[in-house]
């Protein structure tokens, strides 16, 4: 019939899957998608701010729960809940409870964009999983860190998204690193130490034909300390990026909270404390102090 369209259960003008969510475009028009979403267990949900003070975004829940936390407030979504988003002023982010299926309606173009996004991650996450399925879940987790960090600074738009991208690549180059060296037991030697270095230099490359400017520069920088004394090109201070210092904080708490070839991880408090104990000559003061904000809240430290 002439204006109406029936699709049964399961059609999709187009759909994609990765192993953290599974997008549906079910309907598309000018200035208007209607997409089901489906996010799965522990993995995160987030609202940006949109450049276009004119866009709404409508999420329906149809199955499951998402908790977040809004103006210090803990706050749990579930079936038949929903948000209207129109002049959102910074991030919102929620993690998933168990897997979420909502539907999503927004007035501007939005699948494409997220999908070529995650065609290019899933790409890299088949490589490095097949070398090293660690690495990878390593990234994830320090990624879900950097974005929590960022949110407490209250980093812009822009920065927020080329800190989740740089966070999830940043070591994607050690998929050149020999095994042997990646799970040794005991010391590294030099030799090895200098094999190590040139991962994030690597990962950088390996990704420069997809992104480009200040991600690859974050992922660069992500082992740099303020005292000069990191790697790969020994900057200080006010040399490195914003963002890097930031996964600096979120990528050693995350390594030395698990277990690892040589040791076994070590308590939440512990890694904090090393850390702290590092402000001023490796990281930066601010962003230990909202990641400490961030880990009083999950229960994980106490005061």
């Amino acid at each position: 019939m002439e204006g109406l369209q029936i699709n049964k259960n399961g059609e999709s003008i187009e759909n994609i899957l990765l192993g953290s969510t599974e997008l549906r475009l079910l309907g598309s028009k000018k200035n208007l998608e209607i997409m089901h979403q489906t996010v799965f267990k522990d993995n995160m949900f987030y609202l940006y701010p949109s450049d276009d003070p004119e866009v709404t975004e409508f999420i329906y829940i149809l199955d499951g729960i998402m908790a977040g936390d809004i103006n210090n407030k803990a706050v749990e979504i579930r079936a038949g809940d929903y948000c209207l988003v129109n002049g959102l002023k910074e991030i919102v982010h929620f993690t998933a409870i168990t897997d979420v299926s909502y539907l999503w309606i927004i007035t501007e173009p939005a699948y494409s964009h997220i999908t070529d996004h995650i065609k290019n991650l899933r790409e890299f996450v088949t490589r490095v999983e097949q070398k090293d399925k660690y690495t990878y879940l390593h990234s994830e987790r320090v990624a879900k860190y950097s974005i929590k960090i960022a949110k407490k600074l209250k980093l812009q738009k822009e920065q927020v998204e080329n800190l989740f991208l740089a966070a999830g690549f940043h070591d994607v180059g050690k998929i050149n690193v020999p095994e042997e060296i990646l799970n040794k037991p005991g010391r590294l030697t030099d030799e090895e130490f200098d094999i190590i270095k040139k991962h994030p230099v690597d990962s950088a490359k390996m990704i420069k034909h997809i992104y480009s400017g200040k991600i690859l520069e974050i992922i660069e920088q992500h082992h740099e300390r303020l005292n000069g004394s990191g790697y790969p090109y020994g900057l200080k201070e006010n040399d490195i990026l914003h963002e890097a210092k930031i996964i600096a904080v979120a990528d050693t708490f995350n390594a030395m909270t698990e277990d690892r070839a040589y040791r076994k991880a070590y308590s939440a408090q512990y890694a904090l404390d090393e850390i702290k104990s590092m402000i001023g000559t490796h990281y930066d003061e601010e962003v230990v102090s909202a990641f400490e904000a961030v880990l009083l809240e999950e229960g994980r430290i106490s005061k």
